[in-house]
């Protein structure tokens, strides 16, 4: 079983030649506490201003049954934004590829394992499920809302600013998105790709300064998770909106993608949605 580990990603295996498991091991998990990204954020554990979570998809899920058949499937879990860990993503790549020689009874053996392991690490409850190759729900779909990307705005500044967060006198309910994002893994400096949704209720956005304040993070570095977090605090702090949700949905990498968001109470993002470059 894992344990927790410091605040620190010197031992972590990303960025690291690593070698692939053949058989079941828990131990790959490596957690890292998100205190002390969300303390430059203002944000206290067990005091968070959202409710949300990290959606993770994983396309190289694989065992044997019983008789040593190879079985696969899509596996989407779902960890809770209030866990006082996140998961490092190489380290879960690593722990999934170690049930591919490994035989379980039936499916529900898998889910029961990973859920239980992934608790541990997550030291909070983590929804699993698998599902089939085909499944309706993995088919590509549009996001809902206006896109910004079309707005032709003069850019030069790719370092994340509030300060391009403009509102008007106007109250409105509106949703926008952008497929603009792109921040950095804080370890490995790779691009990380994706697209980012706000839905509020509350004075209008500016939307050209919208659209600076995210492409504001193309050079920024850190993970998916607090990218999400950030955003959603500037929003809060800049237009003080009644209702505001935030999903960022990212390109997958190394056969995983994660699908943060972030919203205030009573807020959930529109299910089930995955995207083309997903």
């Amino acid at each position: 079983m894992t344990q927790d580990r410091p605040d620190t990603l010197a031992n972590a295996p990303l960025g690291r030649e690593s070698a692939y498991p053949e058989h079941y091991n828990p131990a790959l998990l490596y957690p890292i506490a998100r205190a002390a990204n969300r303390a430059p954020l203002g944000i206290e554990e067990g005091a968070l201003p959202f409710v949300g979570e990290d959606e993770w998809h994983a396309f190289e899920m694989s065992w044997l049954n019983a008789r040593g058949k190879p079985l696969v499937a899509v596996a989407r879990f779902r960890l809770p934004a209030d866990s006082p860990n996140l998961i490092e993503s190489k380290s879960w790549k690593l722990y999934l590829n170690s049930f591919n020689q490994t035989c379980f009874e039936s499916q529900n053996a898998v889910i029961k394992m990973l859920e239980q392991d992934l608790g541990v690490a997550a030291r909070a409850p983590v929804k699993v499920e698998l599902v089939d190759v085909d499944d309706e729900t993995l088919t590509p779909r549009k996001l809902p809302g206006e896109c910004l990307d079309e707005l032709d705005i003069a850019v030069s500044d790719y370092t994340p600013s509030a300060e391009h967060l403009q509102v008007g006198d106007a109250i409105v309910e509106e949703t926008l998105y952008s497929h603009l994002l792109k921040s950095n893994c804080p370890v490995t400096g790779q691009p990380d790709w994706g697209s980012v949704l706000i839905r509020y209720r509350g004075p209008k956005l500016d939307r050209e300064g919208l659209l600076r304040y995210l492409i504001g993070y193309r050079q920024h570095q850190d993970f998916h998770e607090h990218c999400v977090e950030h955003i959603f605090c500037d929003l809060m702090a800049r237009a003080t909106p009644e209702r505001l949700l935030v999903m960022a949905r990212y390109v997958r990498r190394g056969g995983l993608d994660i699908s943060p968001w972030r919203g205030t109470p009573g807020e959930r993002p529109p299910e089930p949605l995955r995207l083309a470059r997903q």
